[in-house]
């Protein structure tokens, strides 16, 4: 019998064989680019839902909230075209950010638009600083490192999601005073859920990472043969146009400007992670400088979209869903599908006919996808050890950012408005306390009390654990 010598094991720090098919750096015909070019595109639903979400909660008109799309547009487009090319060349798509959209929510209500686009630009710029892609230079990731616990994380989104419960629920019986409010509008509401829901569920590949596109066009369909929606008038925008630079105005707020740099923090902490787990799938590590060139690219692109009306964006884990799926790691994939997203930004008939989707499918389809925010928190969540320290943290901020809604109007309206700003909004207190709690409990009172040798009790369930025994 013959042995061989066992081949010699890589080192610790090499990176892990490439589990694509097709590798970063390599092409595929033109069609089958275009093709997985589109798959992508279709699972950047955020593009057009948020300016909706947005237009729906600040009451804005269509033609404004096409103009919103239009710069998501140009901003996704020109972001996922350097990620894929020049700076970290990954087949990373970019798009608009739930964080984002909630802080333009928040801060659009009191200050408006303006105020909202131009201080996301300066807490961008303020990023950009950061990660400047230097030696000795890009100290984000020491600044996420606190921002990016857990605890804190986690329960912003949930704050987040609960928050945005009510603007979904909102619209599932269409518009109050409107011939087709009732009934109707909850049928398509119903239909529009159940085809999300469905897809889901039981899809599989593209209708499983469109889930929320497809409900969408479903909806869409359902709304139209029972008369709840027809197409929008087209004929009002031209064929061709480029997105507006500062179509809200431009002005900034300091609170504000806090409010972006927190979600400016989750932003790039989401893309710190997927760079590092699309470039192992290619065999590929990324090391600091590159990640920070990475960085420095999203958060100059989003401080450029900002001044059109884009909302900031991050990596979407979609996308690279799509890319581990499929196997089709081609950088040039990417690179094509950001090219479209621009093109389409200079046709404003494409932006428009998204702004007039109808009322009950757009809200039936953002209530599962602000669930899906919610329950995303619920998972960070479940990695934080539970003692009394943390549940001091985590309860305090919860229920003061939810309860703060229900302050008397009396009360909030004698208040400063960048005092009342902060009170009245659940993402932005809640946010504040976060902040404030996680650093003084965690980060200040944990230490003394362990260089006291007090040690911290973990706080047992409310509820007693009751799996197997069903009558307990």
């Amino acid at each position: 019998m013959t042995t061989h010598a066992a081949p010699p094991a890589p080192p610790a720090d090499a990176p892990a064989p490439s589990v694509l098919s097709v590798g970063f750096g390599e092409r595929l015909p033109a069609g089958r680019t275009a093709l997985f070019a589109v798959q992508h595109l279709l699972a950047l639903t955020g593009i057009w839902v948020f300016p909706n979400v947005i237009g729906s909660a600040l009451k804005l008109s269509s033609d404004e909230v096409a103009l919103m799309i239009q710069a998501c547009f140009l901003l996704t487009g020109v972001v996922t075209i350097l990620q894929s090319s020049r700076v970290l060349k990954l087949p990373i798509v970019q798009g608009p950010t739930a964080a984002f959209m909630v802080a333009i929510i928040s801060s659009g209500a009191t200050y408006g638009l303006g105020t909202a686009f131009g201080s996301m630009a300066v807490a961008g710029l303020v990023f950009m600083l950061l990660t400047i892609p230097l030696k000795r230079f890009g100290l984000f990731g020491r600044v996420s490192a606190f921002v990016s616990s857990p605890i804190v994380l986690g329960t912003l989104f949930v704050i987040i999601g609960a928050q945005l419960a009510s603007i979904g629920a909102g619209g599932w019986f269409g518009t109050a005073g409107s011939p087709s409010y009732g009934l109707l509008a909850l049928v398509v509401t119903i239909a529009t859920g159940l085809i999300v829901l469905l897809c889901l569920v039981l899809g599989t590949g593209i209708l499983k990472r469109g889930a929320v596109f497809w409900g969408i066009v479903g909806g869409s369909v359902v709304a139209l043969l029972v008369g709840q929606w027809s197409f929008p008038d087209l004929t009002a925008a031209p064929l061709l146009g480029a997105p507006h630079l500062l179509p809200y105005g431009f002005g900034v707020s300091l609170p504000v400007v806090v409010l972006m740099l927190v979600a400016f923090l989750q932003a790039g902490t989401e893309s710190m992670g997927m760079y590092t787990m699309i470039a192992s799938w290619g065999g590929e590590t990324v090391d600091t400088a590159r990640v920070n060139r990475g960085l420095f690219a999203e958060f100059a692109g989003t401080v450029l979209g900002a001044l059109f009306g884009g909302i900031g964006t991050t990596s979407y884990p979609e996308n690279a869903g799509i890319v581990r799926v499929s196997g089709i790691g081609s950088r040039f994939v990417t690179m094509t599908a950001g090219g479209i997203a621009v093109a389409l930004a200079f046709f404003p008939p494409v932006s428009l006919f998204l702004a007039g989707i109808s009322g009950p499918v757009l809200s039936a389809a953002t209530t599962i996808l602000f669930g899906v925010i919610a329950v995303s928190g619920i998972q960070m969540l479940a990695a934080v050890r539970w003692d009394d320290l943390n549940l001091a943290v985590g309860a305090t901020a919860f229920i003061v950012a939810l309860g703060a809604q229900f302050i008397p109007t009396a009360i909030s309206s004698a208040l400063p408005s960048s005092v009342a700003t902060v009170v009245t909004s659940p993402m932005m207190i809640g946010m504040f306390l976060l902040l404030g709690l996680h650093g003084a409990v965690n980060h200040g009172l944990r230490p003394l009390l362990a260089r006291r040798g007090q040690p911290r009790r973990v706080v047992a369930p409310l509820v007693p654990h009751t799996e197997g025994n069903p009558s307990a």
